[in-house]
């Protein structure tokens, strides 16, 4: 019963994940309006056969900038935790295989940054890098980074005393062979979990930073800059507001969802072994 629970809670989070990537596929070949176009006639149109979502304050049409949105926030979650994970994954082995001062420092550095919740680092940093997309996905990564070290170096500690590590240093193996060749495809499909659940996180944390006007910059379309400015026409005009933050709990959901039903499976089978 429980395993089936799992699959149905797999298979909703990839069902949600695949709508918005569908979106977003689609917004490269496809748009049914300029989504940067104003018409200012047209302003505040509810829902129709030609504004499938209406249009905002400035006659865009809600709809197309929603898809184009969707680009932004797969390519900051993809290639800011990809950076995160791979930098976090590094630090994370050189810890868990060093001795003295070097663990030391490492994780006290790690420990550091993962003292400061996530949207307050990455808008320190933004602040520091320059408001624009690419400045949030560095402050984005940066801010992954000790997640995944965090997470690298409690695996690499469990898998580092077993026989095969032992076997492979005695043939004389070095360090990194012994991590990235027997080591990490062991540990791989826990980091793979993690890697998932955080492109959730990145993607929340991207719309705070351009709901905050540090992410992405007008008049480029993003799911967080769509909701502050349809702030102060919530009450009147509901419609602005809804689609934006819709999709946004739709991806995050689905990301978090396949996160939850993968890590559950393994917990459940190194219960089991």
């Amino acid at each position: 019963m429980s395993k089936l629970k799992d699959n149905k809670l797999l298979v909703f989070g990839l069902i949600l994940v695949m709508i918005v990537i569908s979106i977003c596929v689609v917004s490269f070949f496809y748009l049914p309006h300029d989504p940067n176009a104003m018409n200012t006639s047209d302003r505040f149109q509810s829902p129709s056969i030609e504004y499938l979502l209406g249009t905002d304050q400035f006659g865009r049409d809600i709809f197309s900038r929603i898809m184009v949105s969707s680009q932004y926030a797969l390519l900051i979650g993809l290639v800011s935790v990809t950076l995160g994970s791979f930098l976090g994954l590094i630090l994370g082995a050189i810890a868990a295989t060093s001795k003295g001062f070097v663990q030391s420092i490492l994780m006290r550095i790690i420990d550091g940054f993962m003292a400061f919740p996530g949207i307050l680092l990455a808008m320190m940093l933004v602040a520091v890098l320059g408001k624009g997309l690419w400045n949030a996905v560095i402050a984005i990564a940066i801010f992954m980074v000790p997640v995944f070290a965090r997470l690298s170096y409690s695996l690499v500690l469990d898998q580092k005393n077993n026989l095969y590590v032992k076997a492979a240093k005695s043939y004389g193996a070095s360090k990194g062979r012994i991590i990235f060749k027997h080591i990490l495809p062991t540990i791989l499909p826990r980091l793979i979990t993690q890697f998932s659940a955080s492109i959730g996180s990145a993607i929340l944390i991207e719309s705070s930073l351009s709901f905050l006007g540090l992410g992405v910059q007008p008049p480029d379309a993003s799911w967080g800059l769509m909701l502050s400015e349809s702030r102060q026409y919530t009450l009147t005009y509901p419609f602005l507001a809804f689609p934006s933050g819709i999709i946004l709990i739709i991806t995050v959901l689905g990301f978090n969802l396949i996160g939850d039903a993968l890590n559950d499976s393994m917990v459940k089978r190194r219960a089991s072994a």
